[in-house]
């Protein structure tokens, strides 16, 4: 369901069993998804950064707080 199109991915927002929001293998800013976006939203990652938690960087090694509506710009 993932493609390439402007930025570094293209995908669906889902949510998992703990809470996180993810895109793919991305790991979604939680505040900024939570206050901004809902599940099953199509949003294009802009740039993406390690994953400076612990808690979730196995599952999710890789994050971004920088993602917008992929309808939006496109």
């Amino acid at each position: 369901m993932s493609k390439e199109k402007k930025g570094v991915y293209t995908g669906i927002i889902e949510k998992d069993e703990n809470g996180n929001y993810f895109c793919g293998p991305y790991l979604l800013d939680y505040q900024y998804t939570e206050a901004n976006f809902k599940i099953g939203d199509e949003v294009n990652i802009k740039s993406i950064i390690e994953n400076p938690s612990d808690k979730t960087y196995q599952q999710y090694p890789k994050k971004s707080k920088n993602f917008f509506l992929s309808n939006l710009k496109e």
